[in-house]
């Protein structure tokens, strides 16, 4: 789904880093390597229709690479 994210995300936390994450060696490949790390938080996202929802996005970062892969999970809002 594509989406852009409307001002800050909170409520950052880190799922997995390191070994735990499991797809690294495509990130590595794709992106370059890094310290990879997945991460969850909250953000206000735009829909391609316009609407503004808060959802639960989970993506990976790394070091001088920047966040890539961006994906809601769930909507937390009651819309």
């Amino acid at each position: 789904m594509r989406f852009d994210v409307v001002g800050a995300i909170s409520e950052i936390e880190t799922i997995a880093a390191g070994p735990g994450v499991r797809v690294a060696a495509l990130l590595r490949k794709a992106y370059g390597y890094g310290r990879w790390r997945k991460m969850k938080g909250i953000a206000t996202v735009r829909l391609p229709n316009g609407t503004l929802r808060t959802a639960e996005i989970h993506w990976y970062e790394a070091h001088g690479i920047g966040k890539r892969d961006l994906k809601i999970k769930r909507f937390v809002d009651l819309s």
